[in-house]
């Protein structure tokens, strides 16, 4: 469980650092205190998917992508793509169904074409 905590802190101060966010504004954003941020950063607790949500927020990425990393979900078969388009609020079910499928028939492809 440590190690877990330890992993999603870890993600958690890429992600501000590649968004160029202190600590201090990432908490403010999140409506977090300074502290307990540090402390999931640092792996010494262990954040609830509230708490990722509102962090998510603030750094402007996906909560799913957060409670993967945090082993809340499970990643999904074709990772981030299939996730932006299952979570993209401006297509119906059934556009997201041909774009997954789309994109599925692709790999399929690229797989076999590598077993050649």
């Amino acid at each position: 469980m440590a190690d877990l905590g330890r992993d999603i802190g870890e993600y958690i101060r890429q992600q501000r650092n590649t968004a160029k966010i202190s600590l201090r504004q990432l908490a403010k954003l999140a409506g977090v205190s300074n502290p307990y941020l540090s402390q999931i950063e640092r792996g010494l607790r262990k954040p609830s998917a509230e708490i990722l949500q509102q962090i998510a927020k603030g750094l402007r990425i996906s909560a799913e992508a957060l409670y993967v990393e945090a082993g809340i979900l499970e990643q999904r078969e074709g990772g981030a793509l299939a996730d932006a388009i299952v979570t993209a609020p401006d297509l119906t079910e059934r556009q997201k169904q041909v774009l997954l499928d789309v994109y599925e028939s692709f790999r399929r492809e690229n797989t076999a074409g590598q077993e050649e």
